[in-house]
């Protein structure tokens, strides 16, 4: 791919931050509407779970095969591909007649996303290959969530009361399709000088693993964890794992690449993508039922209550960027990792549901805190990787976003349905979400702990090595290639 001006790379850049922008406000738009699909639908709180982990586990199970399948065929067109997709799946979440048809197209949706922004995140990489540059690009793309989070609760809450749930499904379609027609026009093509085989057995114990687990802890509250079938998906989930270990170092070009993991800072960037947005996935989801169904707030009083954490992030993402591009990721991760805990315990210790005050300032921690982890997650994922692997390192960071996400709403959202047990006071909801905050805190300690442990110069060393071994690998294998 030849070099391209400022302007030309910033306007990919912008093309990119589109498709971000609506997975974004997705997310966002949809937490905001649960409870009015709650009543239209009739759905349970295992049934808003499965709105969400439905997208999320699709979404998380496909990203490396379309990062690979990216890297192969190239970038430009999976990419494509995605935004077809994934706005086809909004149309037709918008027209879902049941809940059940809803989860199926939001699992269209997921297959859409998930050629979507690690492949926007691979093109990104690829274009911006001065790594200040790219960190402070990085840094901009963080700042998308920002405006996604403080934009998706305040449009969203205004369409639900205004038109229905149905029409936050709308908002991805002129988007999507300007995104389609710029991305034709703007955006280069690129792909990996050896193109990745696939590994469908990797890829089934990918999908056996994330499937049986969430499905086993959205469903446990209800079936029991002692039922059949919750422990037949745990068994599953068991001995996927171990499989999916032992079965890929075995293959010449695997699905997940491990050695990738012998980076310190890749593996921490991994564990703090799962434990920000499990926090994140976890904190929206309770939110979003404690204001809209215990307080009894419209979705646009909810959202407009939500914009101190999306307005901190916001302003925090773009900052965080400049500073892992001045200093490195340390700084923020361990502010990151603070700023978390401390809204975890501020609601879990010291009930901030019952005060304003303190319900104001445990957002504004929770915002300052995602903001601040976003970029150093991002760059730390792919900079330290060789570009021709550009695609499988960022799945592999968005993969571990989506668990995290998955596994945040599934878990704590486990927790809540079997502590709230239909109280709908304050004082009832506060109690039953306590163990939800402790989990919340617990997700922000890991992040400073690991953030901590994994930027230092024994960890830079470790990722140095990495990728040198990667790349010689790599050269061996086209030479052995050539002579055959």
């Amino acid at each position: 791919m030849s070099e391209l001006s400022h302007r030309r790379r910033l306007l990919v850049l912008g093309i990119c931050c589109m498709s971000l922008l609506i997975v974004s406000l997705d997310n966002t738009v949809l937490n905001v509407a649960l409870p009015a699909m709650r009543r239209e639908l009739g759905a349970s709180v295992s049934g808003l779970q499965w709105t969400i982990d439905a997208y999320t586990v699709v979404l998380a199970s496909l990203l490396m095969l379309a990062g690979s399948t990216a890297d192969r065929i190239g970038r430009r067109r999976v990419f494509q591909a995605g935004l077809v997709l994934f706005t086809l799946g909004s149309l037709l979440c918008s027209l879902a007649p049941t809940l059940e048809w809803l989860v199926v197209f939001r699992m269209v949706q997921a297959v859409g996303g998930s050629m979507l922004n690690p492949v926007a995140l691979s093109i990104v990489a690829n274009v911006f290959t001065d790594p200040r540059e790219r960190a402070r690009a990085i840094g901009v793309w963080g700042g998308v969530v920002g405006i996604s989070m403080a934009a998706g609760p305040l449009v969203g809450g205004g369409l639900v009361d205004a038109v229905g749930w149905r029409s936050i499904f709308w908002l991805n379609l002129p988007v999507g399709l300007a995104a389609l027609l710029l991305t034709a026009r703007y955006v280069p093509e690129s792909r990996a000088p050896k193109p990745r085989r696939v590994d469908p057995v990797g890829q089934l114990l990918v999908i056996a693993l994330l499937g049986s687990l969430t499905y086993a802890i959205i469903e446990a509250p209800v079936a029991g964890p002692a039922s059949p079938l919750i422990l037949s998906c745990a068994g599953v989930a068991a001995a996927a794992l171990p499989a999916l270990v032992l079965y890929e170092p075995r293959r010449a070009e695997p699905l997940i690449d491990l050695r990738f993991f012998g980076s310190a800072p890749f593996t921490g960037a991994t564990v703090i993508a799962v434990s920000a947005f499990a926090a994140l996935g976890g904190f929206l989801f309770v939110n979003t039922l404690y204001l809209q169904e215990v307080r009894g707030l419209s979705a646009l009083d909810a959202g407009a209550w939500m914009l101190p954490m999306a307005a901190m992030t916001f302003v925090f993402a773009p900052l965080s960027g400049r500073l892992v591009g001045s200093r490195g990721p340390r700084l923020p991760l361990l502010l990151a990792g603070v700023s978390m805990a401390a809204s975890g315990v501020l609601f879990a210790g010291f009930e901030a549901e019952a005060s304003v005050s303190l319900l104001f300032t445990g957002y504004v921690l929770f915002g300052v805190g995602f903001g601040l982890v976003n970029a150093p997650i991002t760059n730390t994922a792919v900079s330290g990787m060789p570009r021709s692997q550009a695609g499988v390192a960022a799945a592999v960071a968005s993969t571990s976003r989506q668990v995290g996400q998955a596994l945040g709403v599934a878990v704590i959202g486990a927790v809540l349905a079997a502590g709230v047990r239909g109280a709908a006071d304050v004082e009832g909801f506060t109690a039953a979400s306590r163990p939800a905050w402790w989990i919340i805190a617990g997700c922000g300690l890991s992040i400073l702990l690991v953030g901590a442990a994994t930027t230092g110069d024994w960890a830079a060393r470790t990722a140095h090595r990495t990728a040198a071994r990667l790349d010689t690998e790599a050269a061996d294998q086209e030479s052995a290639s050539a002579r055959a």
